[in-house]
């Protein structure tokens, strides 16, 4: 690898070590085995790398679930219901050990107000993700229907969001896949009449 790929690598790291307030460009340094001028050099400034580094480590969580489904051969003969419960226990299953993953993603979101350019590198992938999202989750190709897989990605994302800050919060009484899957079911079954 070279200092480029090195510095985004060694900010990764301290992003899930440090968090995102507390890294600094030196500490970035030390894990990337490299000098303070490759971080302007290579990507402006230390926000810069550090917002890709933040969009990396996200990305690499979601190729997770997919690369779970394309080895199970894919999701598309499987009831819905049955596959949404399915990737639901894997991302809780994932949970303990991502659980710096969820922390840094709570970080972030608390910074967007007060950080412009943090919000506008985040603008693209987060709709990007929501697409991802849509078809991991439920299974709806994106390019065959955007607005079915923009407003379901927009149901996961919301509810992924949920569910995490509660596992962040109370892992004994956050959801399993399973109450997802029965909530679900009553929230479309609506009330008896």
């Amino acid at each position: 690898m070279g200092h480029r790929e090195d510095l985004l690598e060694g900010a990764k790291r301290c992003l899930l070590e440090k968090g995102y307030a507390r890294t600094t460009a030196r500490d970035i340094v030390a894990a990337s085995g490299t000098n303070l001028a490759s971080i302007g050099y290579h990507y402006g400034s230390k926000e810069a790398l550090l917002n890709l580094a933040f969009l990396k480590v996200t990305e690499e969580w979601g190729d997770v679930l997919t690369e779970k489904r394309d080895a199970d051969g894919g999701e598309a003969s499987r009831p819905p219901l049955d596959q949404f419960r399915d990737t639901w226990q894997q991302v809780i299953d994932s949970f303990e050990g991502t659980r710096s993953v969820w922390q840094l993603q709570m970080e972030v979101v608390s910074r967007i107000d007060q950080d412009p350019e943090l919000r506008k590198a985040l603008l693209g992938p987060q709709r990007e993700g929501r697409a991802g999202l849509a078809e991991n989750m439920l299974g709806i190709d994106p390019e065959k229907d955007p607005e079915k897989a923009r407003v379901a990605g927009l149901f996961c994302q919301a509810l992924l969001a949920g569910v995490m800050v509660q596992w962040l919060m109370d892992s004994e009484s956050a959801p399993s896949a399973q109450d997802l899957t029965d909530g679900l079911k009553a929230v479309l079954e609506g009330r008896e009449s």
